[in-house]
């Protein structure tokens, strides 16, 4: 996989193509909206999907690490889906997780979804973290953004034509003072980067990185319906 590099804030950051960013001067990866044991809150519903999803997230995760050797992790909020979801991870996805979190300076940062910390694992929790020049949250602060952040919850995805189909993807959304990551979890979905919940935040529009199968695909600004895709 190529992650793209993108420069922010005086800051070299990584996109990489799973939907996490890796910000080497800090030896830092960043992820948000994981929702582990999502698939379990919605059986408890009586909706079935394949209990599978905690695996396959926590799967990536640990690839990222792999590949990054990050110090430290920050997960973006809404890391659980509800407030037991941690009670609920088979032994299995728990080994994933501690196997993951071992050795790393790992950072819960509480979202709408986990406003509560995973007492049971490892790992400190706080509403926002700041990491000069940048704030870490879940939500995005509202209006134009002064201050540098780094934000999740909204789950940006982009549509774009290419070769006459149209393609739905997961994006990174950024300017000169805001980026908002995709939902790195497997079942989260996304908003339309048109959507004013997005589109708001970026009145004097953004640059997309959508995420291709093993690299990232940039555009200047919101794409147009024939819009031309170009490697990041």
């Amino acid at each position: 996989m190529t992650a793209a590099p993108l420069h922010m804030a005086g800051e070299r950051l990584m996109l990489d193509p799973a939907g996490a960013v890796y910000w080497p001067a800090r030896r830092m990866l960043i992820a948000a909206d994981l929702h582990l044991e999502k698939g379990t809150a919605f059986a408890r519903r009586g909706m079935l999907l394949p209990p599978y999803d905690t695996a396959l997230t926590l799967d990536r995760l640990a690839l990222l690490r792999r590949r990054y050797a990050p110090a430290m992790l920050v997960a973006l909020g809404d890391s659980f889906h509800d407030r037991a979801a941690a009670l609920r991870l088979n032994p299995a996805d728990r080994a994933r997780l501690l196997r993951i979190a071992e050795g790393l300076d790992l950072v819960w940062i509480t979202g709408n979804h986990d406003p509560d910390p995973p007492e049971t694992l490892p790992g400190r929790s706080c509403d926002e973290l700041a990491c000069e020049p940048f704030t870490l949250r879940h939500i995005p602060r509202d209006g134009v953004c002064t201050d540098p952040e780094m934000a999740g919850h909204l789950h940006p995805k982009a549509q774009v034509q290419t070769r006459g189909q149209t393609i739905s993807r997961p994006c990174f959304i950024a300017d000169d003072t805001r980026m908002i990551l995709p939902a790195f979890g497997t079942y989260t979905g996304g908003l339309d980067v048109r959507d004013p919940a997005i589109a708001g935040l970026y009145p004097r529009g953004a640059q997309l990185f959508l995420l291709g199968r093993d690299r990232v695909f940039a555009f200047r600004t919101a794409p147009a319906p024939r819009a031309r895709m170009r490697q990041a």
